[in-house]
């Protein structure tokens, strides 16, 4: 029996407004689908005790957040009628304003890739194993609480 290989929704570094606008351009032949909807997580430069946030640095325990993903990946596509599912997350140092989450869902109708999208971030959030230190424009650093 084989074991089944997990995808792999870990990208070093930030993710880049090309690959967003290319994994969106992939689904032009893909007429089945009548709705997408994205959502696209940001490294905010937050004020904290009067310093600036300048980065993230995101880690993560990554062999249990993979499993803990396609566990998630299975619960949503079961209960929303999707086409398509797609999750990227930065790992290392992400500068503010660049990019760090990407989830796009695809449907044949809106209403399902709007709901799903939205329960796959907050699961996300809430259920994986991944960790952001935010780093301070003085280098100073604090661990980034998931809100």
């Amino acid at each position: 029996m084989s074991e089944k290989k997990l995808k792999n929704i870990f990208v070093k570094g930030a993710i880049s407004p090309g690959f967003i606008a290319d994994s969106i351009a992939k689904h032009a032949t893909k007429t089945a689908i009548g709705g997408h909807n994205i959502f696209m997580g940001q490294v905010r430069k937050d004020e904290i005790n009067g310093k600036f946030v300048a980065a993230i640095d995101y880690t993560a325990y990554e062999e249990l957040a993979l499993t803990k993903m396609d566990e998630i990946r299975e619960d949503i596509f079961a209960k929303y009628p999707l086409n398509c599912m797609h999750v990227h997350h930065s790992l290392g140092s992400i500068q503010a304003g660049e990019i760090c989450l990407f989830v796009f869902t695809s449907s044949a109708h809106r209403k399902p890739a709007m709901e799903a999208c939205n329960e796959l971030v907050e699961r996300i959030k809430a259920e994986l194993p991944i960790w952001g230190k935010e780093i301070f424009e003085d280098e100073t650093h604090q661990w980034k609480e998931n809100i």
